[in-house]
């Protein structure tokens, strides 16, 4: 296991600047965001793939881990911007790719269906799809995960175990999750906020880090930790990387 940071973390900085700063914080590895709000958009990987190459390679030595996919388009767009992701993704050496499940209501065939197909465009580039947890989503319900993951040979879950904590009176049991996750990400939450200050909040990371290692888990840690008021987030983001880094010791 290693530790890294998602772009995500500095939401109103450009890759660039980004960059600048997880290296100054001692990061060695990044996930990039791949999204039309952020720099890297689908529909320009889809246009000039090439050109969006040359842009996920200029990251001032940090190692890409992974890519956190959101594509707006629909229908067949959808799927053929995924697969000039996934292009990027074998041409950059990058095997995690992360994408949002369904919304809530989303019907269960429906989502198995998607999953199937991105599943099969990412395996002929050697890439692998990770489903994110999200509350408000599909995803949102563990039963529901490991049903999905068990129907979707080669899907992978990628893990927010915050999502199973914020607004929850009763927090499901997750360990059975882990047998399927590919990707993780982390920051300190509690029931009534999905993101405090690191320590006070009921993340345990050595019980995290603990249940990936009884799976084998070889990948990263992705810190995803944005700033907020009254925080300092430069601080913030160095204490988590060095608890991470303790406990993979």
């Amino acid at each position: 296991m290693f530790v890294a940071a998602s772009t995500k973390c500095f939401p109103h900085l450009s890759n660039e600047e980004t960059f600048e700063k997880l290296v100054d914080l001692q990061f060695s590895n990044v996930e990039l965001v791949l999204s039309e709000s952020d720099e890297i958009k689908p529909s320009e990987i889809i246009a000039d793939c090439g050109n969006a190459i040359a842009r996920c390679q200029q990251t001032r030595r940090l190692t890409v881990c992974s890519y956190f996919v959101d594509i707006a388009a629909e229908g067949d767009a959808y799927y053929d911007q995924f697969e000039a992701i996934c292009k990027l993704a074998k041409a950059t050496k990058v095997v995690t790719l992360t994408v949002p499940s369904g919304p809530l209501g989303t019907p269960f065939n429906e989502e198995v269906e998607r999953m199937k197909a991105l599943v099969k465009i990412a395996q002929t580039q050697g890439v692998r799809v990770g489903m994110l947890s999200t509350t408000g989503h599909v995803s949102e319900d563990p039963d529901t995960v490991c049903v999905i993951c068990d129907h979707v040979k080669g899907l992978s879950l990628s893990l927010d175990p915050s999502h199973y904590v914020h607004g929850r009176d009763n927090p499901p049991e997750i360990e059975k999750l882990y047998k399927y996750v590919h990707h993780v990400y982390l920051r300190d939450t509690t029931k009534e906020k999905l993101q405090v200050r690191v320590g006070q909040g009921v993340i345990d990371y050595g019980k995290i880090v603990n249940f990936l290692a009884k799976h084998k888990y070889q990948r990263s840690l992705c810190v995803d930790i944005q700033p907020e008021e009254g925080s300092d987030h430069m601080a913030e983001l160095r204490k988590v990387r060095l608890l991470l880094e303790s406990l993979l010791l």
